[in-house]
């Protein structure tokens, strides 16, 4: 048999190295575990092969893992770091410090990092993490540009149309009063929109603040949350775009849990939280408390009307086939690239759709403005 170094530590945080002979790095892996020990390297060779000696370089230097911590990224984030370190020097699991704060690593984030540690495979571990983080943050960035390109585009027409009301009006306004002609409905209408804006502009701003505080406040409550949510999933092409973003999110933090060793419930319970959407999150939910009783997920799933057919399908194929975290990696794939064409798509309709607007905006008031102006030609 061939012969494996091997690293690990026991229960009181103090690392053992050594070598043993085994079929498999898998089975050196669980030789240790019945040894009560937790496996952090294996590698094929002696342990003198394992532990020989570091050689200096005079190169450009690398820095330290506890250099790291010391580097400014915000001061919740720096003082967990030098007290993971800490706790970790003291003899403690890499999972236990991460634990002892919640506040600043996800419970997603830390159940990865101790079923790595408890399987054997960290370093594996951490490489999905990096892959995941790396893939969320893209999903998540292209999901708030979708959005922010509205938003952004409705306080530009928000701008132009108090810049006409505060600075154009005005100056037509003094034109037709000298005139002495009879002003039609709707240049009045426009007349007494600028005065409103002008004179009770406190008014206008105040009922602004209020509205936004309001609207914030039912938002961020519970029940608000989950009647905005069910909302924005009914809206047209919204709607569809907001459950595939939250498809994307779940299969992937699904899959990632799921190849991590941790239980599937467990990790229906992390993976409906990063879905972005209570209703599909409490979809979820309910879908975890049927598999606790010995259902397939895919069960559940499937009497849900906002759980796409296809990923309740793909999912059904994974149960059969025992390969669930791999179908679930590929519909996280296949949601992504849909996210992506539509982020495209969306932006491509919202630009003419926006200037259509603006141009409307804009016509109804250069109309409002000219009525007068034709109307003492035509007297002429």
């Amino acid at each position: 048999m061939p012969t494996y170094s091997y690293q690990a530590r026991d229960f009181g945080g103090k690392t053992v190295q050594g070598s043993l002979e085994a079929a498999s790095e898998a089975e050196v892996r669980v030789q240790l575990r019945a040894r009560k020990l937790v496996p952090l390297k294996v590698m094929a060779g002696s342990v003198q092969a394992a532990s020989a000696p570091i050689q200096l370089s005079f190169g450009k230097p690398k820095v330290k893992s506890k250099v790291l911590s010391q580097t400014p990224r915000g001061k919740a984030l720096d003082d967990a770091l030098v007290k993971i370190v800490s706790d970790i020097t003291e003899g403690k699991r890499l999972g236990d410090a991460f634990q002892a704060h919640p506040g600043v690593f996800s419970k997603f984030y830390i159940n990865m990092l101790i079923a790595g540690e408890e399987g054997g495979v960290l370093d594996q571990v951490l490489s999905r993490l990096a892959a995941y983080i790396e893939k969320s943050v893209k999903l998540q960035g292209k999901i708030k540009g979708a959005m922010t390109y509205p938003i952004v585009v409705l306080f530009v027409a928000v701008a132009v149309v108090l810049g006409l009301l505060v600075f154009v009006i005005p100056k037509f306004v003094e034109i037709f009063k000298s005139s002495g002609q009879e002003i039609p409905y709707l240049t009045q209408v426009v007349m007494n929109m600028s005065n409103f804006v002008m004179e009770k502009w406190y008014i206008l701003l105040g009922g602004f603040v209020l509205a936004f505080i309001l609207f914030q406040t039912w938002a961020n409550s519970p029940t608000g949350r989950r009647q905005l949510d069910a909302i924005l999933v009914r809206v047209p092409v919204f709607g569809d775009f907001i459950i595939k973003g939250a498809m994307a999110k779940f299969s992937r933090t699904l899959s990632t849990l799921l190849t991590a060793g941790v239980s599937i419930i467990d990790a229906l319970q992390i993976s409906a939280t990063t879905s972005g959407n209570s209703v599909i999150e409490d979809a979820l939910i309910k879908s975890k408390q049927d598999v606790s009783k010995g259902k397939l997920l895919s069960l559940p799933l499937s009497q849900e009307p906002f759980i796409p057919h296809m990923v309740v399908q793909m999912i059904a194929v994974g149960e059969q086939t025992g390969a669930l975290d791999n179908m679930l990696s590929k519909v996280a794939d296949f949601y992504e690239d849909e996210v992506e064409l539509m982020v495209s798509t969306i932006t491509s309709l919202m630009e003419p759709i926006m200037i259509v607007v603006l141009g409307g905006i804009i016509a109804f008031f250069v109309v409002a403005m000219y009525l007068p102006i034709f109307n003492m030609a035509g007297g002429v």
